[in-house]
């Protein structure tokens, strides 16, 4: 009997994972896709050195069907140009103990950015996304807080790098539309 029992839980286990599925499935849920980006070259003028560099090359190249190229010599081989303008990381102090011991941080991450073509039209105008984070701090578990930072920020920039590309791909589609056809 005990068999027969873990048989028919099992079935009801996988028939009710099913049912989850399709009605997942149903309602429009989906995992994030990579962005499609409807350009066949894009330059950009951010470095390999940064983090947030990183994390946008990642970003790019995710999409699968874009040549990212970076080498200023080659810039008339792109179709559009992504300028980082300016980058930046913020760590503010929210809170202190009784004692003035820190407790709390806000960390910031600023970046702008804009798009044109190599002929110099703006798809997208000097444009700055922020993001902020509260972290809580104590000085007893420093190494365990610090590696939260990494984190938080390493998150943020993966965050940006999207925003970022989704915006471009948007923008993407209208400069296309605008365009003749030949």
């Amino acid at each position: 009997m005990s068999f027969m029992h873990q048989l028919i839980k099992s079935t009801c286990l996988i028939l009710l994972a099913l049912a989850l599925l399709v009605g997942f499935e149903g309602c429009g849920f989906a995992l994030r896709k990579p962005v499609e980006i409807p350009f066949k070259s894009i330059y950009g003028n951010f470095s390999d050195i940064s983090p947030f560099g990183q994390a946008l090359r990642k970003t790019i190249l995710a999409s699968g069907n874009v040549e990212l190229i970076t080498d200023p010599k080659r810039l008339d081989q792109a179709q559009i140009i992504l300028e980082v303008l300016h980058e930046q990381r913020d760590k503010i102090i929210l809170g202190r103990t009784a004692s003035g011991t820190v407790n709390a941080y806000q960390l910031r991450i600023m970046i702008s950015f804009k798009l044109r073509t190599p002929e110099g039209m703006e798809l997208i105008p000097e444009t700055e996304i922020s993001l902020f984070r509260d972290m809580s701090f104590n000085e007893t578990i420093v190494l365990a807080k610090d590696a939260e930072e990494q984190l938080l920020y390493r998150n943020m920039q993966s965050d940006v790098a999207e925003q970022i590309m989704r915006r471009v791909a948007s923008a993407g589609k209208k400069w296309s539309g605008e365009q003749p056809a030949y």
